[in-house]
């Protein structure tokens, strides 16, 4: 069985864990956070690809902004398999894609964190337009 080490991914439940983590620890946690992501793919499948190539980005977004109140939205969804891990999920990534488990897409029932339900891919701008006109319309009032 292959044990892995995560003490800095060990300790973080929310976003607002990332806050105070210097930029040395940042990129330990995306390291932690690659590993992990791995090791959970490969117990239930999925699209690896996706998320191991914004581990980075997942980690600067989520330690920059103030999610959910700052919308993280997904081209692709199964980019969100980290996100996931970072937003309160890590325990049930051991269900990702299995009946009555985690979606292996953004889903918006699932956590206030998922801004949009992504699917395959290519809706992101569209989406994050609609989001944008929403909000300002609704100042407007």
């Amino acid at each position: 069985m292959n044990i892995i080490k995560t003490p800095l991914l060990d300790n973080i439940n929310s976003p607002d864990d990332l806050k105070n983590l210097s930029d040395v620890e940042l990129k330990e946690l995306a390291d932690e956070l690659r590993q992990e992501t791995i090791h959970s793919v490969s117990k239930t499948g999925g699209h690896l690809g996706a998320g191991l190539g914004v581990v980075e980005l997942t980690v600067a977004l989520h330690s920059i902004f103030d999610a959910p109140k700052d919308k993280i939205i997904w081209d692709v969804g199964h980019q969100s398999y980290p996100h996931k891990i970072l937003t309160g999920r890590r325990s049930k990534m051991d269900t990702l894609r299995q009946k009555d488990g985690l979606s292996g897409f953004a889903k918006i029932d699932e956590s206030k964190y998922d801004a949009f339900g992504a699917g395959h891919s290519s809706t992101s701008i569209s989406s994050g337009l609609g989001m944008s006109i929403a909000r300002d319309l609704k100042d407007k009032k």
